[in-house]
């Protein structure tokens, strides 16, 4: 069975499934290169940025497995979607939620605060505080998000999560639909976005969410920049109506040396770097739903190209 592997570690991924009898291994970072192997290969896995060149050079696969969590360049609209595509699930749970604690603590403890008072060489003997008791609010609560909740609910804190409509997911004590986005964020200590890029979850943190939110109140921005009206966060953080903010994700990246972000008043901007790809773990995934696709089984992430993921 040919697989096209469309990554820049093509030759680590070829190392970790040369163990599977049987697959003949094509690939590397070079669209161009990419293109004659694309065309006899009816498996690929990879970038989704590098199979979407791919596809708009006239190649298809039969199934398209994503190296990422988020598939948004295979979702444009001059691009064709009649084949399957899943996208990367469950490998993501615990590097997100080392992520997210770490900013967490850093907020609980002001550490950042503390670096800048040792710069200016001024003693900052302002106590901590503890995570146990604060509320955290999880918006977008899938595999990664019920991981991430899962790695926090034993500091004590209290887990409400968002997803598309209400239901009982564990560990959350509650989950809420959308439309309950304004309240909870007032609910809030916290407020983690982890939601996908669709089109109802574009501009959704805007002035009117940052103004219910309260003033020593941490957002954390890991899921699309594409969710946050950026001049909106920047104005909320210069009037005090959150304390704080972790970017990871902006709409244009790298981000540009004009924008606002860089000097924003309590903001951290993190260079999308909260939740990488573990070959190892991505090989393993892979692998299981390469079985379940030979065997004719549902497939792992399988994406809804109407619902965007």
């Amino acid at each position: 069975m040919k697989i096209l592997i469309a990554e820049e570690e093509f030759a680590l991924y070829a190392d970790l499934l040369r163990t599977e009898s049987g697959l003949q291994l094509h690939g590397g970072s070079d669209v161009g290169r990419l293109l004659e192997a694309a065309r006899e290969c009816p498996i690929w896995l990879g970038e989704p940025d590098l199979m979407a060149q791919l596809l708009r050079k006239g190649c298809k696969p039969e199934w398209m497995q994503s190296t990422w969590a988020g598939i948004t360049p295979l979702l444009a609209t001059d691009l064709p979607h009649d084949y399957r595509l899943t996208r990367a699930v469950g490998i993501f749970g615990q590097v997100m939620a080392e992520y997210v604690l770490t900013y967490l603590l850093a907020h609980q403890r002001h550490v950042l605060s503390r670096v800048a008072a040792q710069t200016e060489k001024r003693w900052d003997n302002r106590l901590p505080r503890s995570l146990d008791g604060k509320r955290v609010l999880i918006v977008g609560s899938g595999d990664i998000g019920q991981s991430v909740a899962g790695f926090l609910e034993p500091f004590g804190v209290e887990l409400h999560g968002i997803a598309r409509e209400p239901r009982q997911l564990e560990p959350f004590e509650r989950v809420f639909g959308m439309e309950a986005l304004a309240e909870q964020a007032a609910w809030a200590d916290c407020v983690v976005n982890l939601l996908p890029d669709t089109p109802t979850t574009r501009d959704i943190y805007d002035a009117a969410i940052f103004e219910r939110m309260r003033p020593t109140a941490l957002f954390i921005n890991a899921g699309r920049g594409v969710a946050v009206v950026e001049h909106d966060l920047v104005a909320a953080l210069e009037a005090g109506k959150l304390a704080g903010a972790v970017i990871d994700v902006c709409r244009e990246e790298p981000l540009p040396a004009w924008h606002p972000f860089w000097t924003a008043r309590n903001l951290l901007v993190t260079g999308h770097s909260s939740a990488p790809t573990l070959p190892s773990a991505m090989a393993a995934l892979f692998v299981d739903n390469l079985n379940r696709y030979r065997t004719g089984g549902a497939l792992r992430g399988r994406v809804d190209f109407q619902r965007g993921y």
